[in-house]
């Protein structure tokens, strides 16, 4: 299939947005206030390509001086870096406890950095919440300093399993950062309170169909509906199917939405707290009322891959997608149409949103709108003059074809 869309991108609002793919690069996508919306494109690019560092999960601690970028790697290492300029703050090595345990079994799915009670006065200061795929959690601070080798890492930090059998394949913590659910194959979705490190809540398989099917258990990621009621939560199955789950109600699903015929492989909440918005397996992304579960609209552009990671601007009303074509999209959440694109030329695994963005060096490097029209006025003239000229030369070979013919005439008659 094309990598290409025949579509024209009118163009985004100045946002930036930060990417992440499976040679663990890190790419720095900014679009830039123009007069009918900027074009995306890649500005930096953090790293060096190296498969074995493959990003598997991604947190960013959006605030406004000093943000930073969690990074869980392949080969089991965390990285905490700027998220202005890429350098490295901290770097945990591994979080295996078994050093001859295969880190491929065991690899990091979920990564959570803490922004509560995280003031601008201790930016030097970080919390992150871990899981690997055998449901082993960990959550521990991080003292920045001067330098990756000047950080004081937490000498006992909390750990407990989040499953006994089965393998996480997707997590989540709420808005209020109090509660994380998880869930993946073989495991139903369940709520644990950060507190206190104890599970709260688990779902229950739903019944079998009316041909007695029992479908396998197979979450494939999974998000809080509301930043204000940790109750509610959507989560997506490996069965093409998207399930709203109220904690405070029952353990089986509240309502399920059937979409396409591909697996579930991203899901992102909307700040409304009603609308979802999903992609799938074969790069259909769509926006759903999960109130009555009402499929809204499909966004307008194929995308010829599988999506991995989608992203609500808090504040713009954007989103972002990325996946398996790699291709960063931006859409539009009303007219769900596609604003921007950039090809990113490696498999993308994740994308974040920096909200505090301001485009201060593109307001003040703006270009004269005099200088503008003056360039284009004279290339608008210079193309006529080009054509004038050739038009000269062939008027002047007709006129002196024409005196040839007149000559000759005179000729004849005397």
């Amino acid at each position: 299939m094309p990598r290409t869309t025949t579509l024209e991108a009118p163009g985004c609002p100045p946002l930036r947005a930060l990417t992440f793919d499976v040679l663990g690069l890190v790419k720095v996508i900014e679009a830039s206030d123009g007069q009918n919306g900027g074009a995306a494109k890649m500005v930096e690019r953090w790293g060096d390509p190296d498969s074995s560092k493959c990003v598997l999960a991604a947190s960013m601690l959006d605030r406004e001086s000093e943000p930073l970028l969690g990074i869980a790697r392949k080969c089991g290492s965390i990285e905490v870096i700027s998220a202005i300029n890429g350098d490295l703050r901290a770097h945990i090595p591994s979080l295996c406890e078994d050093e001859e345990a295969s880190r491929e079994d065991d690899a990091i799915t979920g990564l959570h950095l803490f922004k509560k009670h995280q003031s601008e006065s201790s930016s030097r200061s970080c919390r992150l919440l871990t899981c690997t795929t055998k449901g082993h959690a960990s959550m521990e601070s991080i003292e920045l300093g001067r330098s990756p080798a000047d950080a004081i890492h937490d000498r006992s930090p909390t750990k407990w399993n989040v499953c006994a059998s089965g393998n996480i394949l997707c997590s989540k913590v709420d808005e209020n950062e109090n509660y994380a659910l998880y869930g993946g194959k073989s495991v139903e979705v369940n709520v644990w309170d950060l507190h206190e490190c104890v599970k709260i809540w688990t779902a229950k398989s739903p019944p079998q169909n009316s041909l007695g099917i029992f479908t396998p258990t197979c979450f494939t990621s999974a998000t809080f509906l509301s930043k204000d009621d940790h109750r509610k939560l959507v989560a997506g199955t490996d069965s093409h199917q998207v399930r709203l789950y109220d904690i405070s109600a029952q353990r089986r699903p509240v309502m399920s939405v059937d979409f396409r015929e591909t697996p579930i492989k991203a899901v992102a909440e909307d700040v409304d707290g009603q609308t979802i918005y999903i992609g799938n397996g074969s790069g259909d992304l769509a926006s759903i009322d999960i109130r009555t579960g009402k499929l809204l609209g499909c966004f307008i552009g194929k995308c010829s891959g599988s999506i991995r990671s989608i992203a609500r601007h808090p504040e713009l009303p954007v989103i972002a997608s990325c996946g398996l074509d790699s291709y960063l999209r931006i859409w539009d959440i009303k007219s769900r149409q596609l604003l921007s694109a950039v090809f990113l030329k490696q498999h993308l695994t994740s994308v974040v949103f920096d909200s505090h963005f301001h485009n201060k060096e593109v307001a003040g490097s703006a270009p004269d709108p005099q200088t503008v029209n003056e360039g284009e006025s004279t290339e608008q003239e210079a193309i006529p003059t080009k054509r004038k000229k050739s038009s000269k030369v062939h008027t002047g070979s007709k006129k002196v074809k024409s005196k040839k013919i007149r000559k000759r005439s005179e000729d004849d008659d005397y």
